[in-house]
């Protein structure tokens, strides 16, 4: 047996966690058990007194019944990935800010993006993937160029694990073949100098499959829905890395308890936080019968010298 003096702040939770007692009801149970009867914890702990705390061969005893709060099937839900037959649209919201010595910047734009299921071959899924009805601030001439150009390339493949974790992405045949006649539209459509120097960047792009892959690999709605957040779940807790601004992140997930039969409700926090650590956090709802994602809110922010910069991402079915 071992004495605990209780702190301001202690809590049964955060002493369990300490000695890895699983189940922070039987901390309150043993001292109960062994206590003077005036010292009995009857709701909360009480800062100054004595908790008395089992030995490790009673720790291992009260974990061995498994009966954790944590390790219930609720909170370790299995999320399959089953997306045959699935062709779905989703509203993206993306606000990106920087904040310089107090002074804030935002920009704000939105689209429509469309995944179309087309093939299971290799022990890969295919996918079609393609973006429309883009919304933004500035609307400017080369904005409206750039949305064009990739509104040529669509529909994109998207190649996936079958867990459900992106591969590679890539260009159809058909819009390989036909390029040059696609490029000489849009100069009909955009004839000036600057839009010839961005379509000749856009042309390397399109035609190196590994710089477009990686272009595409960026995208925040294909790097959410097809990261590894489906991860298998362990007293609580699943891990999974994602690059967000060509960082990596390592990202916790618990399951939050819910009603609902056809849902799965997902909360996702950086595994670790220290100051100044660039900030992540995420709310996701996945459909239990085929682990496909219904909606998604997320924030990531991180500082680079003296600025501040904040993008918030959401995702939601149509």
């Amino acid at each position: 047996m071992m004495i605990h003096f209780i702190l301001p702040g202690d809590t049964l939770e955060n002493i369990a966690e300490k000695i890895r007692l699983e189940n922070p009801v039987y901390l309150k149970e043993f001292h109960n058990q062994h206590c003077l009867k005036d010292d009995s914890i009857v709701d909360h702990l009480v800062p100054g007194k004595k908790l008395l705390l089992p030995d490790f061969a009673k720790i291992k005893a009260y974990n061995d019944k498994n009966d954790a709060p944590f390790k219930s099937p609720e909170l370790n839900p299995k999320i399959v990935f089953d997306p045959i037959g699935f062709d779905e649209k989703f509203k993206i919201k993306i606000k990106e800010s920087s904040n310089t010595d107090g002074k804030t910047v935002e920009n704000r734009f939105s689209y429509i993006a469309s995944l179309q299921w087309i093939k299971n071959e290799f022990d890969e899924h295919l996918f079609h993937f393609t973006k429309d009805q883009f919304s933004n601030q500035n609307n400017t001439k080369m904005e409206s160029l750039a949305i064009e150009s990739m509104k040529s390339l669509y529909p994109i493949e998207v190649f996936v694990t079958p867990k459900g974790q992106i591969l590679r992405t890539g260009i159809t045949r058909e819009v390989l073949k036909n390029f040059n006649q696609i490029k000489a539209k849009l100069l009909d459509f955009f004839p000036d100098k600057y839009a010839k120097i961005y379509l000749e960047e856009f042309e390397y792009v399109a035609m190196n499959p590994d710089v477009f892959d990686q272009k595409i690999k960026e995208d925040w709605f294909l790097k959410n829905y097809f990261s590894s957040f489906r991860n298998p779940f362990e007293n609580g807790k699943s891990f999974f890395e994602m690059y967000l601004d060509k960082t990596l992140l390592n990202v916790q997930q618990t399951a939050k308890l819910t009603d609902s039969k056809e849902e799965i409700l997902l909360h996702q926090s950086l595994k670790s936080k220290e100051e100044n650590q660039d900030n992540f956090t995420g709310n996701v709802t996945v459909f239990k019968n085929n682990g496909m994602i219904e909606s998604l809110n997320a924030v990531y922010s991180y500082k680079e010298f003296s600025v501040s910069y904040s993008t918030e991402f959401s995702i939601e079915n149509i």
